[in-house]
Formats: structure tokens, sequence, C-alpha cells
């Protein structure tokens, strides 16, 4: 794995999971992407203990570039998980995370990279969903619930297009489910959140990972996780050092 941050401002944070039949698609978007970009990105995919052949595409990708680099985890861990491990290794100023599915485009990560230097955590907001209706409302019930608890005021937290500043983003208290609860935990550390409309794309392949049951049975549990956490969640600044 190449850990150079000299020629890069943005670690893209992809993580896999069983997904081999998105992977090729992915490549040809993000070379397209990269290319194309004003901004110095690299992608970090973060495998999530694939049981396909989702590997073996990966790390055929990541030998053509080196802005492509891979993590790979011993077993399947969960979301959370992944975004955590890809975080915990990104060495750039800024950090950014999309689904494996490209239901969201990285294209779109040249509008949230505007806000950059002025946001903690700019966030997506999808526009004309292409999801099923059960999973449109079980969203929509989800947030707003999220929203009752947290006061994040965060439209569309589900979003999975995002960029935030590295050094927020290492302070995250992350735990399983708390994927769902990025921009309460940046506003923990008193961070600014910026919310930016994007596109939303039907999946093409692969089977989607979450369901009605996981969608509001784990949502509904981990909001109580997080009013827990955030009574006794220490938010420290150093204003001096000798």
């Amino acid at each position: 794995m190449n850990n150079s941050n000299t020629a890069f401002e943005l670690t893209i944070v992809v993580p896999v999971f069983n997904e081999e039949d998105n992977l090729e698609r992915v490549k040809q978007e993000f070379d397209s992407y990269l290319s194309k970009s004003p901004y110095r990105s690299k992608v970090l995919f973060v495998n999530d203990g694939s049981s396909d052949n989702s590997q073996m595409f990966i790390e055929s990708i990541c030998k053509s570039s080196n802005k492509y680099s891979y993590l790979q985890l011993s077993n399947n861990m969960g979301l959370s998980a992944a975004l955590k491990a890809g975080i915990d290794y990104a060495n750039t100023e800024f950090v950014g995370y999309i689904d494996s599915d490209l239901q969201t485009t990285p294209f779109d990560f040249d509008l949230l990279m505007e806000y950059r230097h002025d946001y903690a955590l700019v966030t997506g907001v999808r526009q004309n969903r292409k999801d099923s209706f059960v999973k449109n409302m079980s969203s929509k019930i989800a947030n707003g619930f999220r929203r009752y608890m947290t006061k994040d005021t965060a439209e569309d937290t589900g979003c999975p297009l995002k960029i935030m500043k590295t050094d927020y983003a290492k302070k995250i208290p992350f735990f399983t489910g708390m994927h769902r609860f990025i921009p309460a935990l940046i506003m923990l550390q008193d961070g600014k959140i910026k919310q930016v409309p994007v596109q939303h794309f039907p999946r093409i392949a692969g089977e989607a990972k979450y369901h009605l049951f996981n969608r509001m049975i784990g949502p509904f549990k981990d909001c109580f996780a997080y009013r827990w956490m955030k009574k006794r969640y220490i938010n420290y600044e150093i204003i001096n050092q000798g």
C-alpha cells in the first residue's frame, strides 16, 4: 500500500462487501473521475470480508495505478468498521466516502470539495432517489426518528457521499452503527456541516445489503446508544504545547 500523501489532497474510502459485479464499473467511473477532477484524490478500497471474487478485482484495480490501494479485513465487520479502518489509514488532509454500488457518482465529490476548507463535514443530499418505495419510506422514517433523537439537522445522513477534514474524522467515536450518525458526531466536536444536493442512480448490479428490518431496527437501537454516548462525550482543544 502506497502511504505517501505528498501528491494527494483527498482519500476516498470505498467499502466493499461482495460487489464483484460492480467493481469493473467502479474502476471505469473512478478512472474517468480521477483523470478529469481538478482535485488530487486517491481511492482506498476496504474489503469488508467479501466471500466472492471482490478481492481479486480490487487487487487488479490497485495494480493499475498508484491512485488505488486497499485494505482487506479478516472477516465481515460491517460498514462502520470498514469506514473506521479507511479513516484510520487515511493520510491526506481530507477523507471521503462513497458506496461501491455507485448509486452516487464520484464526480459529485467535486461539488463537495468546493466547501472543504469551511466545513468539517460536507455531505450529499440525494435528489430524486431511485430506490424502491419500501426503501425510501423506511429511510424517511429512520431519518426522521434520528433527527428527533440527535438534533443534527442532517436531511439525509444515509447518503453515501461525504467528505470530512481528516482531523475531525479520526476523532469520531466509532462503534457498530455509528456510520448513521456522522453529522451528529462531527457536531459533537463543534464542527460545522454543509449539505449539498447530489445525484442518485438505481443500483445496476449486485444486491442491496440493507433491507427493511436492518434499516429500521438497527437505527432505532443505535439512536439510544448515541444519546448515551453524547452525555459522556469528551471534546477538548489544545491551545498550547511546550
